[in-house]
């Protein structure tokens, strides 16, 4: 569900576009977007110096002259660098609940949001839908393991999902220490060290083996493993050797005839 089809939901009759004072303007508290890199912010607000706000902000009107933006923030901030004082706006009617939804679908679409804030941000709108990650899933346009990887994020500790945002490590480096004790000095640790992913993942496999042994897989094996098998059709197993960066495939069928349309597959 696109965020043009979202927001054709609402009362069309109720939209309006104007220009509106950059100071009747507020940004959304709950918009999963925190972090504006001022790079991007110079080089947008140079465009609109230039060419003018091609595309307008979406607001919503909070009453005597003032408005929260829905989407848009990132135009918004280059239009105050870039010194104008009006800025084109579409104003929607939206309750609570739809205009949070608006807004962390139209940043997810976008893709312009660091891991934690993508994950804060389907966390939020599983929460608000009361639904499944397959059914946002479906929604967004993302796999349902892409978007179970990414909320298992938030189990870290905010000291690295900072480190995450800042991007002092990655987001491969951060999915190793998901679980693993003293998790915050491993992750000062591949900051000091300048270790790559491979390296933590050998550090933290052995106690993800012990780990693993005693209470199953590793929720990540688990996710992938059900995305591949709904793709296919059948059941699979994915295992992974002691250091973690090689292993073994495995695809079951029930009859001969599952087997002859495997056969054909890889043929092809």
């Amino acid at each position: 569900m696109g965020l043009g089809a979202l927001l054709s939901n609402t009362k069309k009759q109720t939209d309006e576009i104007k220009k509106i004072s950059i100071s009747n303007i507020s940004p959304n508290k709950d918009q999963p977007r925190k972090k504006f890199k001022q790079s991007e912010l110079k080089e947008l607000s140079t465009s609109i110096k230039s060419q003018g706000l091609i595309q307008p902000i979406i607001v919503r009107d909070l009453g005597e002259s003032q408005y929260e933006i829905i989407a848009g923030e990132r135009r918004w901030r280059a239009s105050q660098l870039a010194g104008i004082h009006e800025i084109e706006c579409v104003i929607k009617q939206l309750s609570e609940n739809d205009m949070l939804e608006t807004a962390l679908i139209e940043n997810v679409q976008r893709e312009n949001l660091n891991v934690i804030e993508e994950a804060d941000a389907y966390k939020k709108l599983i929460d608000l839908k009361k639904i499944k990650n397959e059914d946002l899933a479906k929604k967004i346009g993302k796999s349902a393991s892409h978007i179970s990887n990414i909320i298992r994020l938030l189990e870290l500790d905010k000291e690295i999902q900072n480190m995450v945002i800042e991007e002092q490590i990655s987001m491969g480096h951060a999915r190793a220490l998901i679980g693993v004790p003293d998790a915050i000095s491993r992750a000062k640790e591949i900051i000091k060290k300048k270790l790559s992913v491979r390296d933590i993942e050998k550090i933290t496999s052995k106690f993800k083996k012990n780990k693993n042994t005693s209470t199953g897989k590793d929720p990540n094996i688990l996710d992938l493993e059900k995305e591949l098998s709904d793709k296919i059709g059948l059941r699979t197993s994915i295992q992974f050797n002691d250091n973690g960066s090689s292993g073994s495939l495995t695809l079951y069928y029930s009859n001969l005839n599952q087997l002859d349309e495997i056969m054909k597959r890889l043929k092809r």
